[in-house]
């Protein structure tokens, strides 16, 4: 990464898009998760089945901000309708965070299907590595919009949002103490306020890349 291409950045979308991130990957909302597929885990090895989730949810979300691009070219999709279609997504999940069915509550659901494999699904997909996170790594990393410099830093706050989670997930037992699940739930929504916002914006910005509309500078 060169220092000049650094010093082009501009530092209030280094915080938007690490808004972003956090928001689709929501580290909070994952603990009562944790908390869950961990309940008849023996306490020793909560550590172990931790980095085994936020490890998987890392090569899955990598694989998506390094390769996800150039499976979209090669299926002949335009960036802008792709950030327009899924600034739709983005904000569609959004409104699931905000008034639908809580993060912690639906998965914890799903992890009452199949504990045994929590660490897998649902801990590190779709709780940590969700199909907004998946999407918004690949607008993010937009080849035809972003410097490899800026390329990079997104993938710095990717992992620093990804060793939140982590951090997050070990001190699970302490957090839920204090939040409890309502907490968790407030925070997610809250989390969906943001990323609804964040979503409209990626819609408009696509459409001026595909030239249907011209934003004000």
């Amino acid at each position: 990464m060169s220092t000049e291409g650094i010093g082009r950045m501009d530092w209030s979308d280094v915080v938007r898009d690490f808004l972003t991130i956090f928001a689709v990957i929501d580290p909070i909302g994952s603990v009562p998760v944790f908390l869950f597929a961990t309940a008849k885990v023996p306490p020793h090895l909560h550590k172990r089945f931790a980095l085994r989730a936020v490890l998987i949810a890392t090569l899955v979300l990598f694989g998506f901000l390094i390769g996800g691009q150039f499976v979209l070219e090669g299926l002949g999709v335009r960036l802008g309708a792709f950030q327009v279609a899924g600034g739709i997504i983005l904000f569609l999940f959004a409104l699931t965070m905000i008034f639908g069915e809580s993060k912690p509550s639906a998965e914890i659901h799903e992890a009452e299907k199949d504990y045994l494999s929590g660490a897998v699904f649902p801990l590190a997909m779709p709780s940590i590595a969700s199909p907004g996170a998946m999407l918004g790594v690949v607008i993010l990393t937009d080849n035809n919009r972003f410097s490899v410099a800026e390329q990079s830093v997104t993938a710095v706050l990717l992992l620093s949002v990804l060793l939140f989670t982590l951090v997050f997930l070990l001190m699970a037992q302490r957090i839920y103490r204090v939040i409890g699940t309502t907490g968790a739930s407030v925070i997610s929504r809250v989390m969906g306020i943001i990323l609804a916002t964040i979503a409209i914006d990626s819609i408009l910005q696509g459409l001026e890349v595909v030239g249907a509309i011209s934003l004000n500078p």
